[in-house]
């Protein structure tokens, strides 16, 4: 298929003859005129002009009223047995955050969250963010001892969190001075210097029984600190990306206006809004869950189906007795859809979208999910320091460039810089992607120096290697970060080599990504030992699994008998290391 030609013949269907029906700068154009809702006004951030959506909540406390005043008796979260509306997850946010204030939590305090998406999750987030505090979503995924990295450096005052975080951290308390208390819902077996999260609110069928009340009344402005979201980088410290109510809440009209470009762009137009009904089994610890999905869930009283774990089976049941119309999140869920042998035994035919974003989809996904599913692929790009989404791709542009992950949003601008920083390269050729825009983030928790040189008058440099067409569309070409992205999450491979240098056999290791066709790479590493040490793969493995969130554990070690190849610089080859896997 010719990319850039959208009359290619192989593409012959009636409604992409005509497409494209308007360019993307006169759909952009009528999307946001005067009075329309992504009518765009200019703004100053930190003494910056930019951009942002003039019908975006002010604040996370906005949102949440608005949710309740326009949706109060729409279901909001479905997990297993459990079924909370607007309303009643309104009443426990409520009274969640009056009981915070009691606590003593105020304005700029640091509350963490651990858990798995629950309808906890949402009711902690907006309870902590409508006073002012800081919420830190913490990887359910992660260790004690990563759990615990992310409590001291946020310097958390309070923990909310499920029973099984809560197993992993209590041996620790001590270890965390700054910790007041600790909140934990659903615990299995008794709690010491802890008290039960339904003690305090209830279970969630019980919320639309909780005293009818406001949130307590705070002065919030746009530009308040709101969120601290963990990313790691290439030290292998993780670091805390420092969100305002002002970035969080720019994703909350970003999906819909990707649907409504969508829908010019093929001469149609746009629907009215309506509420979806999201299966939804990516962490809400993500940016890509948490601002990009859940505030444009909220946005238009949508509905968020949970799963405790995932499941192609479970999924396709929950698609059909829920009539979902759009799922996803990373690739691989996508393709295990696609491909499981038990798709024609369930009915899927609700399903509008498939969406994703997190890790990079192969352009044959991109076509089977608009040609064997039947359903719009969606996608687009972002990261932790831009609170997610930057740009979209949906419908008929993403299948003719199924490379590329979209044009900005109208409220974010690219560049594509020399990597020296001291110039724009360019249309089509190749250089760091620079990104900005009013969801860009503050900056890093308490860690100046990475500020300084990852973040300047709005823009962030992204690390990532990319290139923009003549349209605007912006293709991902490679990274500059050493990471590997497991199916959607990030690995940075500094952090699971230390990991390996710390056993006392391992004096050389190595992580490189091994292309997969599902979940785009796996880590696999390569080790050398000292003289007269032994330690095989399964033992390496075991090690790291101890110490490192699941994920992160190599999938494949080889152990090499001669030290790794190094530059002039001393520094390992790593192009030179995949040959060891090879065959």
């Amino acid at each position: 298929m010719d990319a850039d030609n959208p009359t290619s013949a192989t593409l012959a269907e009636p409604r992409v003859q005509t497409w494209p029906a308007l360019s993307l700068a006169e759909a952009v154009e009528r999307l946001c005129a005067p009075g329309s809702l992504f009518e765009l006004e200019e703004v100053t951030v930190r003494g910056v002009r930019m951009r942002t959506w003039k019908n975006q909540p002010p604040s996370l406390a906005a949102l949440a009223r608005h949710a309740r005043a326009s949706f109060a008796g729409n279901e909001f979260i479905v997990y297993e047995d459990d079924r909370v509306s607007y309303e009643g997850w309104f009443r426990a946010v409520a009274a969640l955050a009056h009981r915070l204030q009691q606590q003593g939590v105020g304005k700029g305090d640091r509350v963490a969250i651990a858990m798995r998406n629950l309808p906890e999750w949402p009711v902690a987030f907006f309870a902590i963010t409508s006073i002012g505090a800081i919420a830190v979503p913490l990887n359910a995924w992660w260790q004690a001892q990563e759990l615990r990295y992310g409590l001291d450096n946020a310097g958390a005052r309070l923990l909310i969190c499920d029973g099984e975080r809560y197993q992993r951290i209590a041996p620790l308390r001590d270890a965390l001075p700054d910790l007041a208390a600790i909140w934990v819902a659903r615990a299995k077996a008794p709690l010491e210097e802890a008290e039960a999260l339904e003690a305090l609110i209830g279970a969630p069928g019980d919320y639309a029984d909780l005293p009818d009340q406001d949130l307590p009344a705070v002065e919030i402005e746009p530009d308040d600190e709101a969120t601290l979201f963990y990313t790691s980088g290439t030290t292998g410290a993780p670091k805390g990306a420092l969100g305002t109510h002002r970035s969080a809440l720019t994703g909350s009209l970003a999906n819909a206006f990707s649907t409504h470009r969508s829908c010019l762009r093929r001469g149609e137009e746009p629907p009215p809004s309506r509420p979806r009904i999201a299966l939804t089994v990516i962490p809400l610890f993500h940016v890509t869950a948490c601002n990009a999905s859940l505030m444009s869930t909220m946005m238009t009283g949508s509905k968020l189906v949970m799963m405790r774990k995932w499941d192609a089976v479970e999924a396709m049941a929950l698609i059909e007795r829920e009539k979902v119309t759009v799922t996803g999140g990373v690739p691989t869920i996508a393709w295990q859809l696609i491909e499981h042998p038990d798709r024609p035994k369930y009915d899927l035919s609700s399903l509008e979208s498939v969406a994703y974003g997190g890790a990079p989809a192969a352009p044959e996904l991109v076509r089977l999910i608009d040609s064997d599913m039947h359903v719009s692929p969606s996608s687009g790009w972002g990261m932790t320091e831009t609170s997610a989404t930057v740009t979209t791709h949906a419908g008929e542009d993403y299948v003719h460039r199924p490379d590329s992950c979209g044009p900005a949003l109208p409220v974010s601008d690219i560049r594509i810089m020399a990597l020296d920083g001291a110039r724009e390269m360019p249309v089509g050729e190749v250089g760091e992607l620079w990104a900005f825009g009013s969801q860009v983030v503050k900056g890093y928790w308490r860690n100046p120096e990475a500020t300084a040189a990852t973040f300047f008058d709005g823009w962030v440099r992204t690390g990532d290697l990319a290139r923009v067409d003549a349209e605007g569309f912006c293709y991902i070409v490679d990274r500059a970060k050493d990471i590997v992205i497991r199916g959607g999450e990030n690995i940075y491979c500094i952090e699971v080599e230390n990991c390996l240098y710390a056993h006392p056999a391992v004096t050389d290791a190595a992580l490189i990504g091994l292309p997969h066709r599902t979940l785009g790479e796996i880590p696999a590493a390569i080790v050398h030992l000292a003289p007269g040490q032994e330690a095989s793969e399964a033992v390496l493995q075991a090690w790291v699994r101890a110490r490192l969130a699941p994920f992160k554990v190599p999938e494949r070690i080889h152990v090499c008998p001669t030290p790794l190849p190094r530059n002039a610089n001393g520094k390992i080859i790593k192009a030179e290391l995949r040959a060891f896997f090879d065959g």
